[in-house]
């Protein structure tokens, strides 16, 4: 079946039918250029300083001209040949956490299917319209963008290939860039965001020192093989050391995607090697098993041949495994399935198969902090904490359908307790905290409570509760990122999840989202573990029209001075419409507003930011 817009009949936000982001139709849109023989111009997203997002340079020889792919190369194409790594390079700005990860993806025909649907050309059916697709916060959302780039000096001002006239790396980041705010909202950001937007999956960090070489490579092996994106880098200790190159040709606080891994046999036994790839395009390491080391000297030509290497600066190399473990910091991996991706057991035999992929449950929730509702800040604040949005979750111990033979009764028994416990992968993430020209994550974490009696009635009860038990996992410290994640192993039972900022009253959106393994623990089909997933407590966001009611009323009576005197703000707070408007704010919508009171009063200040009171009103 199809809707009315030639779309599946499925479900809004899927892959098959994403989101449409400003409610601009790619199918719609296209048709009618083609009819009309015009090229499309995006009134979304202007060719102007406002989505560059940065200061306009006032040299005017840096003058930043907008044009289309046609303008800027006379045999400009949308992909030549197939895609690879080498068709993006980073241009002038910091973003090389999402050129890493879009790297990365060229690797996964499949995933990257899905973030440039194919059929895209620059001659066929061409109207200068283009349309990309990412992951946002529990949805695929659709992204149309024309085709004028930021030029200076005639080439490309940020995202570029190779060869120059091949142009869907740039056309991507543009997308990415309208759907944050602006070019200069990518400046800077860790590259499990870029991972995570490309693909819906999990990513997290793991330190190359926790495991011996071998056995990082082999994970890593195996990790790739599962179709995950994976990422590393050297941690800069400081600010001034970020962009600066080591003696191995390496540049610190910068993101180099891994592309393969691969085993070279030599005269002399094997090397475990690894792929990078610099999204610069060029400075590349220098240390053995780089393109012009002498080491290749002993591998035999069919080698070189079967893993493609190339004695060229376009940013590729390869490593050993012990020279990565000696000089990189941290892996970023992403993997669409949630199994744990490097474990304890990791078999060492690079020969042997990747464990097997279990199955999981995911339950998911958007939800918000409000100030002066559900932003209650961190366990520090014990008279607001409770008053965070609260989810219940349920693991469920339950019998398989068949009886269990003698023989697997014993072997059940015969297990160790934590075999009985449900794995759980929780995590949450703040929304849209890139605005136009800068990043302003909140500190973020989630706590988990086990409570068979959650939830009770009374709100005093609720602060009692927090107070008195201590959380049986977490995501940790409160940190200022996207996302923040944790394994847990949990046994059967009732917990509360607790998702909150460290300070209270900072509102924010926030998407939260929880797998729990499925798959049989035991071994012995005894039992699943099952998630129920229930919101206990968690208040509507303000919403854009009530705020702006808000400060319509504040004008209304603020006159063209924008201020209020001490008598203006009296008969201002004391108007019916204020009250009720500001009961909107401050508590949802309820049927009766609640007096008036300073912690209201503050709120309205906020709502109405861009004004000011006149002095002897304190607030």
């Amino acid at each position: 079946l199809w809707d009315s817009q030639s779309r599946p009949n499925v479900a809004t936000g899927s892959i098959a039918n994403p989101v449409q982001f400003r409610d601009q139709d790619y199918v719609a849109l296209l048709d009618a250029c083609v009819k009309s023989g015009s090229l499309f111009s995006d009134p979304t997203f202007a060719p102007d300083q406002s989505s560059i997002g940065m200061p306009t340079d006032p040299d005017p020889k840096k003058e930043i001209k907008w044009l289309r792919p046609k303008e800027i190369s006379a045999n400009a194409v949308f992909v030549e040949d197939t895609t690879c790594t080498t068709d993006i390079c980073q241009g002038q700005l910091g973003d090389c956490w999402l050129l890493a990860a879009l790297s990365c993806l060229t690797m996964h025909p499949n995933l990257f299917v899905k973030v440039v649907p194919p059929n895209q050309s620059l001659t066929e059916s061409y109207a200068g319209i283009f349309h990309f697709t990412f992951w946002q916060y529990g949805e695929w959302v659709e992204v149309v963008v024309d085709d004028r780039l930021p030029v200076r000096g005639g080439r490309l001002l940020f995202s570029y290939s190779c060869t120059r006239n091949e142009y869907w790396s740039a056309l991507v980041e543009k997308a990415y860039a309208k759907l944050i705010g602006s070019y200069g909202s990518l400046k800077g950001g860790n590259i499990s965001e870029a991972m995570e937007d490309f693909t819906g999956g999990i990513a997290y960090s793991l330190p190359v020192s926790s495991r011996t070489p071998r056995i990082m490579w082999k994970a890593l092996s195996d990790a790739l093989s599962r179709g995950s994106l994976l990422s590393c880098f050297i941690q800069a200790s400081n600010y001034l050391e970020i962009g600066t190159v080591t003696a191995e040709g390496l540049v610190k606080g910068h993101a180099y995607a891994i592309t393969d891994t691969d085993t070279v046999k030599k005269s002399a036994g094997e090397a475990l090697l690894l792929r990078l790839r610099n999204p610069w395009g060029f400075v590349e390491y220098s240390g053995p098993w780089s393109d012009k080391s002498k080491d290749w000297d002993d591998v035999d030509a069919a080698e070189k041949k079967r893993i493609e290497l190339k004695n060229s600066e376009d940013g590729e190399f390869w490593i050993s495994a012990e020279d990565f473990s000696k000089l990189f910091g941290t892996v970023e991996l992403c993997s669409v399935d949630p199994d744990p991706i490097v474990d304890e057991d990791t078999p060492t035999d690079p020969d042997s198969p990747a464990a097997p992929i279990s199955s999981w449950t995911l339950s998911s929730h958007k939800g918000s902090w409000v100030s002066g509702s559900t932003a209650g800040g961190s366990c520090t604040y014990p008279r607001s904490f409770w008053k965070n949005p609260q989810f219940q979750l349920v693991l469920a111990e339950h019998d398989d359908d068949h009886a269990m033979t003698p023989e697997e009764k014993k072997v059940a028994e015969n297990q160790k307790e934590k075999a009985k416990q449900c794995t759980v992968l929780v995590e949450l993430l703040q929304k849209n905290r890139r605005k136009k020209d800068k990043v302003n994550f909140l500190h973020i974490a989630f706590h988990i409570y086990r409570s068979d009696v959650f939830p009770v009635s009374a709100g005093s009860s609720k602060g009692d509760f927090f107070s008195s038990q201590q959380p049986v996992g977490s995501s940790g410290k409160y940190q200022p990122l996207r996302a923040v994640w944790r394994e847990v192993r949990l046994d059967p039972g009732n917990y509360v999840i607790l998702a909150s900022t460290y300070s209270p009253n900072q509102p924010a959106e926030f998407f939260l989202r929880v797998y729990s393994k499925t798959g049989n623990n035991l071994g012995t089909k005894d039992f699943t573990c099952s998630t129920g997933f229930i919101m206990v407590m968690s208040m509507p966001p303000v919403l854009a029209e009530d705020r702006k009611r808000v400060q319509k009323t504040f004008d209304e009576m603020a006159g063209p001075d924008d201020k209020l005197n001490a008598k203006e703000f009296m008969k201002l707070v004391n108007s019916g419409s204020v009250l009720h408007e500001l009961s909107i704010l401050s508590f949802g919508q309820l049927s009766q507003p609640y007096p008036i009171h300073l912690n209201a009063f503050i709120l309205l200040a906020r709502a109405v930011s861009t004004k000011h009171l006149r002095a002897g009103v304190l607030i």
